[in-house]
């Protein structure tokens, strides 16, 4: 599920900035979970939309 990608995700980020990981790794992760954090609203703006038109 996104919502547990996007937590693991969270998480390795955290922990790379807390050691003292490189710049580049840290950058990735930050990117690829900017990423999931966008798919996640996107498919909250769709399922809105959706149960819209079933409403009205």
């Amino acid at each position: 599920m996104l919502n547990d990608e996007i937590c693991k995700l969270r998480e390795k980020l955290n922990n790379s900035i807390a050691s003292g990981e490189d710049y580049s790794v840290i950058y990735k992760t930050s990117v690829e979970l900017d990423e999931l954090i966008a798919e996640y609203y996107r498919r909250q703006k769709e399922r809105s939309k959706l149960r819209l038109s079933i409403c009205c």
